[in-house]
């Protein structure tokens, strides 16, 4: 039998190669676009799914909670009427702070060159 970590996740389920276990994880446009609005803070659903722009419930729905149970993001659910949900980056999620950067320095130098006529 194959031991889960704490993650229900298996290393075995992994690819061998570490840019393929990234991208598994954050490979969509709709997981980075999460994990930009989330960078900051806490985040409702509806102020999510405004801030992202263009993504529909259901999609926002399930990348939160695939991204839920990769560890990158907590759900908090509050006792009240009507409920009020928030979404915030677990400790993990926020590890990935150096890669949207990276990812905001390279386009912000294509966009110049492109600008520039390369």
């Amino acid at each position: 039998m194959t031991e889960k970590t704490a993650l229900g996740v298996s290393p075995q389920d992994l690819p061998a190669c570490p840019v393929e276990t990234t991208l598994k994880l954050i490979g969509n446009k709709w997981e980075v676009l999460v994990l930009r609005d989330l960078m900051p803070g806490t985040k409702r659903f509806g102020e999510l799914k405004q801030s992202i722009g263009g993504i529909s419930q259901k999609v926002l729905t399930s990348k939160l909670r695939e991204m839920e149970a990769d560890g990158l993001v907590e759900r908090h659910v509050f006792a009240e009427v009507p409920p009020r949900v928030e979404y915030s980056l677990t400790p993990l999620g926020r590890t990935l702070k150096p890669v949207l950067d990276a990812m905001e320095q390279w386009g912000t130098a294509y966009k110049k060159r492109i600008a520039a006529g390369r």
